[in-house]
């Protein structure tokens, strides 16, 4: 690596920083909550919510229904600009590196507090890197983000990105990790990594999670989170699974547009619109394709996101060895008629995967085809494998949509009908997606031979999706560790992801797609879908994200 060609890509990075900077404070401060531009009552934003939420502290949470929530209350030192993948200050109005990459001085805000009226500075910044370092057993497992994106733990910091926190000054904190990446500082800008109050994560025992069953009991700080951001947290209905959080009249930027924001959890996307005809919720996420016509005909906006997810079949070695077997991967994916799908259960603009990322990231590899429906060459595989007949417990999530998946029930019943055509026996299994789901499948091993799964890229960078599915090899979903090449690709993609120069690191990440899609096949990508979310008549002010990262402090009720 260059010394000189890391300066100079950094000092490009750096100088477009500076200058976001300038252009994010002027936008936050036009008609600050300190200036009045939010005391006046301003009504309430009522949204329709597809599934419960695990908790409400952030660096806990793993799904995009709690993300939802907690986005409205917390903060970064980076964030997304609305309505794009593009990162800009937040609580951080700077940050430069040394020549190396391992050295990142962060000049912060010095005009914020948290809720409960702690300040927000250098000290507090320290203080929720070295919390979110140092976890006990039941933590290292539940905080799947900073494994994902620091690999490892104060238990074993010679496999951690991160190394030390120290605050140089009131507003200066630095920050070392032990190499360079690509995908730092842009994880900053990931939910599960933003900053919290110092003291109320003390007064609440933050971290005093325990292992329970096969999930988890939170402390008391999960249900009454601290953060900076434009709501503060309410109250939790959970009998009638609805979230209300309020305004935050001291906000450092332009104040909330709406004085409450409610969360209503409605399950079944028919019943959400519903609602939203009758007047009950004034939006909800991810309406079905089919009705997105009919919507619009009744005077309700729909909002169209660009597609930035991938929606993939999961498959277990660890539970079921006749997965280990290539031809036996190569078969069920011969076997899956994923343009039939597309056409008939995904919106459209939806397109079949020819691998585990969309097309608008760096690294996607334009020479891969999708794999060929094959039913014919399924069988015959699977004979050769010795593997006629064989059963698989396939799972999907109930009580829930997700962006790359309106309706997880009729997508298995179209897959499983093209696995038992195939010769494959099913064995039906479901959970709801935050009552077991999840945990099922991420389990040690998971419990489910396959699954249905997917992921929205938290930020561009294809590390972001094939480094967080294989990239580390003690935990990950797909069981590569029990797999010959897994250390292999695991190894790859780490030194892949150290590429400071932006076309080497995009050639490395081609060549890497083309081998897990030829050589290796973990998964089986099934499609990109462009999700939407639709809003009642009367609401002004939603910014779609292709991140599904959507804020709500922007939105106007009722021409308010």
């Amino acid at each position: 690596m260059s010394p000189k060609r890391t300066v100079a890509t950094w000092t490009t990075a750096v100088l477009a920083a500076a200058a976001l900077a300038g252009c994010a404070d002027s936008q936050r401060d036009d008609d600050g909550g300190g200036e009045g531009g939010g005391s006046e009552d301003a009504g309430t934003f009522i949204f329709g919510a597809a599934g419960a939420p695990e908790m409400f502290d952030p660096y806990y949470a793993t799904d995009g229904e709690t993300f939802r929530i907690t986005r409205q209350m917390f903060e970064g030192l980076l964030g997304i600009e609305p309505g794009s993948a593009e990162v800009v200050p937040e609580l951080a109005t700077e940050w430069t590196p040394n020549d190396e990459g391992t050295e990142w001085t962060f000049t912060l805000r010095d005009d914020v507090t948290f809720h409960d009226g702690e300040p927000f500075d250098a000290e507090a910044v320290c203080y929720n890197f070295e919390r979110m370092f140092d976890q006990n057993e039941a933590g290292r497992t539940a905080g799947e983000y900073w494994g994902y994106v620091m690999g490892a733990y104060a238990d074993d910091p010679e496999n951690s990105l991160y190394q030390s926190c120290e605050a140089t000054d009131e507003f200066e904190a630095v920050v070392s990790i032990s190499r360079p990446t690509s995908g730092f500082p842009t994880m900053l800008t990931l939910e599960s990594l933003s900053m919290q109050s110092p003291k109320a994560m003390e007064d609440g025992d933050a971290n005093g999670i325990a292992a329970e069953g096969e999930g988890f009991s939170f402390p008391e700080y999960a249900d009454n989170p601290v953060g900076t951001g434009p709501f503060v947290f309410g109250a939790y209905d959970e009998a009638n699974g609805e979230i209300t959080l309020e305004r935050n009249d001291d906000y450092w930027g332009e104040a909330a547009k709406t004085s409450e924001l409610v969360f209503r959890v409605i399950p079944d996307e028919s019943t959400r619109r519903q609602e939203l005809e009758a007047g009950s919720i004034n939006g909800y996420d991810l309406p079905n394709p089919v009705d997105w016509a009919g919507l619009e005909d009744e005077g309700n906006s729909v909002e169209v996101r660009d597609p930035f997810n991938i929606l993939y079949l999961g498959l277990n070695p660890e539970a079921n060895p006749q997965l280990k077997d290539l031809k036996v991967r190569q078969a069920i994916y011969h076997a899956l008629n994923r343009d039939q799908l597309v056409q008939t259960q995904l919106p459209e603009g939806a397109a079949v995967a020819t691998q585990f990322m969309p097309d608008t990231v760096s690294g996607y590899n334009t020479s891969l085809e999708p794999f060929p429906y094959d039913p014919d060459e399924a069988k015959r595989l699977l004979a050769e494998a010795g593997a006629e007949g064989m059963t698989l417990e396939f799972a999907y999530p109930t009580e829930v949509s997700r962006p790359y998946m309106p309706d997880p029930e009729k997508i298995y019943e179209a897959l499983r009908t093209d696995l038992e055509a195939v010769g494959i026996k099913v064995k039906v299994a479901t959970a709801s997606w935050n009552g077991g789901y999840l945990d099922n499948v991420s389990g040690e091993p998971g419990k489910y031979d396959a699954y249905i799964l997917g992921w929205t890229g938290d930020y561009d960078a294809a590390y972001n999706f094939i480094g967080t599915f294989f990239g580390n090899l003690k935990d990950n979903d797909f069981g590569t560790d029990v797999m010959p090449w897994g250390k292999q690709l695991a190894d790859d993609l780490q030194a892949a992801d150290a590429i400071v120069d932006d076309d080497e690191r995009a050639a490395a990440f081609e060549e890497i797609n083309a081998q897990i899609m030829e050589e290796y096949l973990p998964g089986l990508p099934i499609s990109h879908s462009p999700p939407a979310l639709v809003v009642g008549p009367g609401v002004d002010g939603v910014i779609p994200s292709p991140l599904t990262a959507e804020e709500f402090d922007t939105v106007t009720v009722g021409g308010e």
